[in-house]
């Protein structure tokens, strides 16, 4: 989804809602995450005091496997993310990762949204925080109960 900025950026107290969907389909061109169903955007992008900001909710839901114990399961994120947009920066400055640089007034939003999204994923994904995993001898999954393997 593209966002046209240039009234935002030009008129202060200006806001610009949007809500949409991002497809599963679109999301693997980045990764390899099972989504289940389209991912659901809603935010908005305000100017105040001449500063434009963006701000952005995802729900959706994913389908893993336990690095522990392998089962499958499904869960549900939330997120919010905040950026600040600009027309261009300024040579010299430090900080560019502070803020989204807007060409020509326009904000690719699948994009940034995906980005980050992807970036807010854990890298460990357990079926529950207590998981016990499998017997590194026999398989069994420990979170059913005690194997009857040798302890050592």
């Amino acid at each position: 989804m593209k966002i046209h900025l240039k009234e935002l950026f030009d008129i202060i107290g200006e806001v610009k809602e949007f809500g949409y969907e991002i497809t599963p389909e679109q999301v693997g061109e980045y990764s390899s995450c099972d989504f289940k169903a389209p991912i659901a955007v809603k935010g908005k992008v305000e100017n105040r005091a001449g500063i434009v900001t963006l701000d952005v909710g995802v729900d959706f839901t994913l389908s893993h496997v336990c690095d522990r114990c392998l089962k499958e399961f499904e869960r549900e994120y939330v997120y919010d993310f905040t950026h600040i947009l600009v027309r261009q920066l300024h040579s010299g400055r430090d900080d560019y990762d502070d803020y989204i640089v807007c060409q020509d007034n326009v904000l690719e939003l699948d994009e940034l949204v995906i980005s980050d999204l992807l970036l807010q994923l854990p890298t460990k994904i357990l079926c529950k925080e207590d998981c016990k995993g499998l017997c590194y001898k026999c398989g069994k999954d420990l979170n059913e109960g005690d194997c009857d393997c040798p302890k050592d």
